[in-house]
């Protein structure tokens, strides 16, 4: 059957059955924050886990670092976030509602949602500047001198330890630094879920090559980060594209940039950026910090300042097209069901261990199997209501494979292995569960 997947039914599925919640919804929730549930920090891990092992630990000359989310106010005037990372504003004085200056034709006015603002009676004030940093304070006084900042971004982290990870790691280019943590904005217009949050998380690489090899470089990070969508985390090709921004679209510090784009319910939109920086960040920290940031190379005995290519991405996002990506609708047994098709390698419980009855040695065999892979994956065990229900409830949280203890299972040690997918079930030996569990999920 044709599914049409919406945000409502990924909104709903996600609370239901644990994957996010609303932050402080007993309170009546806080804007556009929202909390992580067991089967949502899983998927979130996973996420993690893959970006990690294809970025950093499958490639020579590329390292992580994790560096502080608090960090010395010169840095974002180095970076230009002080001055510059802004976004227009603009306010309804009728209903006083906030929107960006830039997305009031797609905005809709609280009052009257079939209006956009301005259209509902109220007037628009003339637009202005709005920073996106959270501003707090280091120290005990409130005083100018104490004021830092949230970080907007992982990537400073990475720039302004350019240095000690150059002469701690001996490395030199191209070799790239990456880091995945959380980055705050004071978004004026959050929404759409978790598409656009005030608080997310980030997985960026900077990759500092030579001025010259950027373009080639450029061209092989575009290459690679839509190779992982597809091949690594099983995301539909006709679901993503590319665009190249013009020269006109370009941020203040980038030569080339291209989005990896998404085909979201409410249309085409950005998942991830793959940014030609050039030297912009390094000079500027070398600038105000008054330190050498350039490179020697030995070999050639010509110094330089690296060009960084930046694929940079938000884990939020990622876990919110696994969702749309996977969920479908079908009949099985004369009843719809919901399914997320995860692929297994990301799929947030790998298995669920079922015992047919509630007797005859049967729960006890199965709490054996469910101990024996839970050493190995995340796997539930599940004896309540009958093995359709307990089928369903796995498919509509994406659990790849069903294993039932039956009659047969205390006659011979064989279990019943169900694929969600085609909903096919076979026999298999129990002393080689593992290994067929480990060839379709890692394999």
């Amino acid at each position: 059957m044709s599914t049409t997947v919406t945000m409502e039914k990924i909104v709903n599925l996600a609370k239901r059955r644990g994957f996010v919640f609303q932050s402080s919804e007993i309170y009546g929730g806080f804007g556009s924050t929202w909390d992580y549930g067991p089967l949502g920090i899983e998927l979130k891990r996973n996420i993690r886990e893959s970006w990690w092992r294809y970025m950093i630990t499958s490639r020579d000359h590329i390292v992580g670092i994790e560096s502080a989310i608090l960090m010395h106010p010169r840095v974002w005037e180095a970076s230009g976030h002080v001055a510059g990372f802004s976004d227009p504003l603009v306010d309804c004085k009728k209903c006083k509602a906030r929107f960006r200056a830039d997305h009031v034709a797609q905005a809709q006015c609280p009052e009257k949602p079939s209006k956009h603002p301005g259209e509902c009676g109220g007037e628009l004030t003339e637009a202005r500047q709005f920073n996106l940093m959270f501003k707090t304070f280091v120290g005990p006084v409130e005083e100018d001198a104490s004021v830092a900042f949230l970080r907007p971004e992982t990537a400073q982290g990475m720039f302004v330890n350019f240095l000690n990870v150059l002469q701690s790691g001996r490395q030199k280019p191209p070799f790239g630094i990456a880091q995945i943590g959380k980055s705050f904005r004071n978004e004026i217009t959050p929404g759409n879920f978790i598409f656009r949050t005030r608080e997310f998380e980030q997985m960026e690489m900077e990759f500092f090559v030579k001025p010259g090899r950027d373009d080639e470089w450029f061209e092989f990070w575009r290459t690679e980060r839509m190779r992982w969508y597809t091949e690594h985390l099983g995301i539909k090709a006709e679901h993503l594209r590319f665009h190249h921004y013009a020269p006109d679209e370009l941020a203040h510090y980038a030569k080339a940039c291209s989005d990896i784009e998404y085909e979201y319910p409410f249309g085409w939109s950005e998942l991830e950026g793959v940014a030609n920086r050039t030297d912009f960040d390094l000079k500027r920290h070398a600038e105000y910090s008054g330190k050498d940031l350039s490179f020697y190379d030995e070999e050639t005995k010509e110094r330089f300042v690296p060009y960084v290519i930046e694929p940079a991405v938000g884990v939020d996002r990622i876990l919110l097209i696994l969702m749309l990506d996977a969920y479908d609708e079908d009949v099985a047994e004369g009843e719809t069901r919901a399914v997320l098709r995860f692929k297994p390698c990301v799929a947030p419980v790998k298995a669920a261990v079922f015992p047919l009855l509630r007797k005859d040695g049967q729960p006890e065999k199965a709490r054996e199997i469910y101990t024996l892979l839970k050493q190995r994956w995340t796997v539930q065990y599940d004896q309540a209501g009958s093995i359709g229900r307990r089928y369903r409830r796995q498919d509509e949280i994406g659990t790849p494979f069903g294993i039932t203890v039956d009659h047969q299972t205390m006659a011979d040690n064989t279990v019943t292995l169900r694929d969600r997918d085609s909903m096919q079930q076979e026999r298999v030996p129990i002393d080689r569960l593992v290994d067929e569990l480990q060839r379709r999920i890692e394999g």
